[in-house]
């Protein structure tokens, strides 16, 4: 059996520390304000389940008109020149770090299919009610800009599916500028879907409305998990007709053009440093390099020799603790490449994404990845390639010892994710203290879930909602993925090692358990099925499911009547097992 665990731990699973929050054990309605979560912070980095009282705040106290709300362009644009010619139409640019680009206004009827209160208010400072206005619908769609805003496109490349693909970039999205909110944080708000740019290539510049409804309920579902994660204040659905290949298949479809307008620290991603080393642009290279430091890692010196040894050390740590929490709540991301990978080690970009259902570490949930290089038992490597390839675009900026100083430190990498993987799993099995066999005792149970292919996130939940009778009686009612690990052959010796373990932990007690496991173990995710069912109703301008959806992963920790009604976590149904996702969007 320890060949199991050799095989499956570093393939799979990933931790990270995880700060346990006691929360309500049932929620009978759908009002955002049920709850009285007052436990932990509200921000993700901080915190991995965000239920404090977020929404409580006086509307005095917010902007409650859109004249009244600023961006500042100002820092980016003082990074580097900007480029030289203007113009939306493709090019290849260079000697700069964004194109200034004016978005493309969608064609009406516009409507507000979904808006996050808690981004809205807890983030940019705005009274709610100004999403429900006119003015809004054009701001955040990219008719109008905001007050300050210059709108710009980024220029980056990226080794996509592990070859270099040369100038990529903004394709369809447009900065609009940071914000500083009332607690002194600064967002950068992006608009996707927005119109052509210089870097569109051969693309028209929209998204649809099936990857932006995946890509609002997904950036907030990350969050509310405790995954950091960019950020999805509103999605505007239009009637203007985009046409799609969904499947690269032939079949040309006529779908209908929608905006996210999407926040995150910055969007900076690995690709960024790649286009700039790559064309020889190094004094570039080092400017944005000393911009990302002196912005987001406060605790890296400016004038520290080493610094950008030290950053390059603090990416492989918080990479590798990014893809552990990915894996911790079985997470695919789909496209992992370059630039797709945020130098704050944020999830960002998200398109052909899928959460695991049935365990199994070669899960693939983009349709266009024939040979399976971003399935979810990849994603450790994929990381380490990609931090491979950081290296090589700091390589122009580091001395012959500092290179070699930084392949030390890159070696590093699997240990890290190897101590993440241990952690989060004796979390999730509500495991106390350090025992030899612990590693044992969580790859037997996954070897056991693949085998049986049992659900990954209803296998952890119900083992933390069963009590200590249940577990000893073997008593799985109501438990339909208790019920399916059950039929392992091996599932009795497996059960009483694990109830020996629990009878060693000094000071715990059964409810005790359940309470650890249950706020670590969210019962909720946005599977592809869910979101299909509200994609379909959103296509006839029913948004009933996208606001429901949106409020339930809000609290994937908490047990919603709402959300039992609507089968969340029950078994999925035999027709989501045909769904396919893909890169088209």
């Amino acid at each position: 059996m320890w060949s199991i665990y050799k095989a499956l731990v570093f393939a799979l699973v990933a931790a990270s520390s995880v700060t346990p929050v006691y929360v309500l054990e049932f929620c009978k309605t759908t009002d955002p304000d049920c709850h009285s979560h007052d436990n932990t912070a509200s921000n993700s980095q901080s915190s991995p389940h965000t239920f404090k009282s977020r929404w409580n705040m006086s509307a005095a106290n917010l902007i409650q008109d859109l004249d009244q709300f600023r961006v500042s362009c100002k820092k980016l644009i003082e990074v580097s020149p900007i480029d030289e010619v203007d113009g939306n139409f493709v090019r290849t640019v260079k000697n700069c770090i964004f194109s200034k680009s004016i978005p493309t206004p969608l064609k009406g009827p516009l409507r507000l299919a979904a808006v996050s209160k808690d981004v809205i208010e807890g983030i940019l400072d705005l009274d709610t009610a100004v999403s429900q206005s006119d003015d809004f619908l054009h701001h955040a769609s990219g008719g109008r800009l905001l007050p300050g805003s210059i709108p710009l496109a980024h220029r980056y490349g990226g080794h996509q599916f592990g070859y270099w693909a040369g100038q990529l970039g903004d394709g369809r999205a447009h900065s609009l500028g940071q914000y500083t909110n009332r607690k002194g944080e600064i967002w950068e708000l992006q608009l996707k879907g927005s119109g052509k740019t210089p870097y569109s290539r051969s693309g028209d510049g929209r998204a649809v409305i099936r990857s932006s409804v995946r890509e609002f309920l997904c950036s907030e579902a990350m969050h509310f998990l405790g995954v950091p994660t960019s950020r999805a204040a509103s999605l505007i659905v239009s009637e203007e007709s985009v046409l799609r290949d969904q499947f690269y298949n032939g079949n040309v479809k006529t779908e209908r053009g929608a905006v996210v307008l999407r926040l995150a620290k910055s969007w900076f991603r690995i690709g960024s440093l790649e286009i700039l080393a790559q064309s020889g642009e190094i004094d570039l290279l080092r400017k944005l390099l000393n911009f990302v430091i002196d912005e987001h890692f406060p605790s890296i010196k400016s004038k520290d020799p080493d610094k950008y040894l030290v950053f390059y050390a603090t990416v492989i740590n918080e990479t590798a603790h990014l893809i552990a929490q990915w894996m911790s709540v079985g997470f695919a991301h789909g496209v992992c490449n370059t630039d797709n990978f945020s130098l704050l080690s944020i999830t960002i970009d998200y398109g052909p994404f899928g959460f695991m259902e049935s365990y199994n570490p070669n899960f693939v949930p983009n349709t266009s990845d024939d040979e399976g290089r971003y399935s979810i038992g990849a994603q450790a490597n994929v990381g380490l390639f990609n931090l491979e390839k950081l290296l090589g675009a700091l390589s122009p900026v580091l001395s012959n010892k500092q290179q070699k100083e930084a392949k030390i430190f890159l070696k590093g990498y699997i240990d890290i994710y190897q101590k993440r993987i241990h952690q989060i799993f004796k979390s999730k099995l509500g495991l106390l203290a350090e025992e030899d066999d612990d590693d044992y005792l969580i790859a037997f149970l996954l070897k056991m879930m693949e085998d049986t292919q049992s659900d990954f996130t209803m296998t952890f939940r119900q083992l933390s909602e069963a009590s200590a009778k249940q577990l000893h009686n073997r008593d799985f009612t109501q438990m339909w993925a208790l019920e399916d690990l059950s039929l392992h052959k091996h599932f009795s010796d497996w059960l009483s090692m694990y109830l020996l373990r629990l009878s060693r932990q000094r000071n715990d007690n059964a409810v005790d358990r359940q309470s650890r496991m249950k706020s670590v173990n969210p019962r909720y995710v946005l599977r592809n099925w869910m979101a299909e069912s509200a994609i379909a109703k959103t296509e006839i301008n029913d948004f009933s499911e996208v606001e429901l959806l949106h409020h339930v992963l809000s609290f994937p920790f908490v047990t919603q009547e709402t959300a039992e009604e609507a089968g969340y976590a029950a078994r999925p149904p035999l027709w989501a097992k045909r769904l396919k996702v893909s890169c088209s969007s």
